[in-house]
């Protein structure tokens, strides 16, 4: 049977959620489904994962961390964008230039951001370096966005680092045309956090784009760019050669690009800016790459061939192919930040290497939150990462019986990504998400009907329901059996059911 409760046994935990989130009306939704979900649910989870965050026990530090976070979505939300640098430059010139005491490594992409920038910041930290890391969007606790030294700043810091720049954000609110964005002061926050710390290096991923991305007011001594796919291209473009440009702002004069690798004509895009500002290119495939892998217990076992040399025998706790071109990605970040390749020529000392790669996180990346059945969390959210997401779970996963709880934005490619999926999935339930953003369950339903026919679909609105009735469909497997859940679709899906599993 399944551990989640059912309403003969206890109350149902979504109806205080869903009473939290009414309460709630003058806030951002995403904030305040994911602090109710926190208050409502926490409870049936064991200590705090380390890089997920739970609420503070201190009443008084709880409180005012509500205060700060009900003032941040007062803002813009992430959604609502005026592609402009202007207002987070303006914030940083009162500040003082925060950004700019520290070198940074910027990330630009469509998909494998996160996972590269965790990836970054642990081999940075494993060769003694003090790290910030700066990433978006959260999966839990918006103070994940913030990190020290491979931890996510305490809610402490977070509220203090908030108070202190906020006589300055009302400075420049009242001299600009619009007001600073919810993301816009949070990346003022973590260059100052980093700054106050201070930190050696900062790893930035950006929030969506390049040029007019509030992080792009760095000039990264290296610029990482993952691959790129059709994503916002409502924003960025209707082509990946369209979006590389937009995303190629952050590579600076003179520095270092680390490109994976990308469609053709967004690799023209980039090479050609790389030009324009004497960037220095490295090319996954040709400069750098991934020699062999071989799927291990718990993730893999890889070869990468780095700027400087060979790294054999690495072993990375994720899955799928995907994440061994990340670790590449990654490792050659580290690399040119060094120098490696250019005013040094040995490799990396290959044991810190391997430390730092077997220590490696990433939530709700193909994530085990469950056994038996085994229930996975991965915030593939459009085609493209749906698609190295099935390959992955082809070759990590030895299900026989693998069933889809999908809920998934309304702006995003929702046929695109149950396409990619259909292959894998036995029977997907279609469900929603708490947020504003997430589309209807009733019209994803007609897509998924669409793609996988009526008798592989089942529609549960909520998502504790959605889960219990995956996991029974998984059961009817047996409990020695191969049955599986896949949550995905968004990555705050992955973040609710995280929270009803007990994460968190």
């Amino acid at each position: 049977m399944s551990d989640l409760p059912h309403e003969n046994d206890q109350p149902d935990p979504l109806d205080a959620f869903e009473e939290l989130i009414a309460e709630e009306t003058d806030r951002d939704p995403d904030l305040a489904v994911i602090e109710a979900g926190s208050r409502t649910l926490r409870t049936q989870g064991g200590p705090p994962q380390a890089d997920v965050p739970a609420r503070p026990e201190d009443p008084e530090v709880d409180r005012a961390l509500r205060e700060v976070e009900a003032e941040l979505a007062g803002r813009w939300g992430e959604t609502k964008l005026e592609p402009s640098v202007s207002r987070i430059a303006a914030l940083m010139d009162v500040l003082g230039e925060p950004q700019r005491s520290y070198p940074s490594i910027h990330i630009t992409g469509t998909n494998g951001k996160t996972s590269t920038a965790r990836m970054i910041e642990a081999l940075l930290g494993a060769f003694e370096l003090r790290t910030g890391r700066y990433t978006s969007p959260h999966v839990q606790s918006v103070t994940e966005r913030i990190s020290l030294d491979g931890a996510p700043i305490s809610a402490e810091r977070f509220i203090e680092t908030y108070q202190d720049i906020k006589p300055y954000i009302e400075m420049v609110d009242g001299m600009q045309e619009y007001r600073l964005s919810f993301f816009e002061v949070l990346t003022a926050m973590a260059y100052a956090a980093f700054a106050d710390a201070p930190v050696d290096v900062a790893v930035v991923e950006v929030g969506m784009g390049g040029s007019w991305d509030a992080t792009n007011v760095i000039d990264g001594d290296v610029a990482v760019v993952t691959p790129i796919a059709l994503d916002h291209t409502d924003r960025l473009g209707a082509t990946p050669g369209e979006i590389a440009a937009e995303k190629g702002g952050i590579i600076k004069q003179d520095a270092t690009v680390i490109l994976a690798q990308q469609p053709v004509d967004a690799a023209q895009a980039l090479l050609k800016k790389a030009v324009e500002v004497d960037a220095t290119v490295a090319r996954e495939g040709l400069e750098f790459g991934v020699v062999a892998r071989q799927v291990a217990v718990g993730g893999q076992l890889v070869t990468l061939r780095g700027l400087g040399g060979e790294y054999p025998e690495v072993y990375l706790p994720l899955h799928g192919a995907h994440q061994a071109h990340n670790a590449a990605v990654a490792l050659a970040a580290v690399e040119a930040f060094f120098g490696v390749g250019s005013v040094r020529a040995e490799a990396l000392d290959i044991d810190t290497v391997r430390k730092a790669f077997a220590a490696v996180s990433s939530p709700g990346r193909l994530e085990v939150v469950r056994r038996s059945p085994t229930v996975v969390l991965d915030a593939a959210h459009n085609p493209a990462g749906a698609e190295v997401t099935a390959e992955a779970v082809r070759e990590a996963f030895d299900f026989t019986r693998l069933i889809g709880v999908v809920g998934a934005s309304a702006d995003k490619n929702v046929r695109g990504l149950l396409e990619a999926f259909e292959p894998i999935f036995a029977e997907v339930v279609v469900t929603q998400n708490s947020t504003h953003r997430a589309m209807d369950t009733d019209a994803l339903a007609a897509i998924a009907v669409e793609v996988f026919g009526e008798e592989r679909v089942q529609v549960e609105p909520r998502l504790p329901e959605a889960l219990e009735a995956a996991i029974t469909l998984a059961e009817e497997e047996g409990e020695f059996a191969g049955g599986g859940v896949l949550v995905t679709g968004s990555v705050i899906t992955v973040g609710e059911a995280r929270l009803l599993l007990g994460k968190g």
